[in-house]
């Protein structure tokens, strides 16, 4: 028994004990503050990384957000199809748009890489045609 009573309802502890008890006391409540529930985001993150998809997981974010990205007008136009190990493959409607996004690609990918999930981005490869993209960009 850490304490001993004296009498009328008094009690003798010694300082080790005390400290004894506190620090029992404050172990006890970190573990059940580290089993509360946290946002999924954190566990989501943690499992991505954990399985080493983290590039993956960004590339695939930039083609999410794609338009966030690029701009509404270019994202009419240039639709990114998929991220392949750093390659993100973006179909674009005729070969004129074609040419003209490979002349500002070097601006592009700059752009692309200045947002937070871009730094998986390396390189971009235009095609022409891909799912969503007519003539007129639609």
């Amino acid at each position: 028994m850490l304490a001993k009573r004296i009498k009328n309802g008094y009690y003798s502890v010694s300082i080790e004990e005390t400290k004894f008890v506190i620090i029992r006391q404050n172990m006890a409540a970190q573990n059940r503050s580290s089993r509360q529930p946290g946002p999924l985001s954190g566990a989501l993150g943690r499992v991505i990384k954990s399985a080493g998809l983290t590039d993956k997981y960004h590339g695939w974010m930039v083609v999410t957000q794609w338009a966030k990205i690029v701009g509404p007008d270019l994202a009419r136009v240039a639709r990114p199809e998929r991220y392949d190990d750093g390659t993100l493959i973006v179909a674009v409607p005729d070969a004129s748009w074609r040419q003209e996004l490979s002349m500002k690609q070097d601006e592009l990918l700059e752009k692309i890489r200045s947002h937070p999930y871009g730094k998986s981005i390396t390189r971009i490869r235009l095609i022409q045609g891909g799912k969503g993209t007519d003539r007129n960009g639609h």
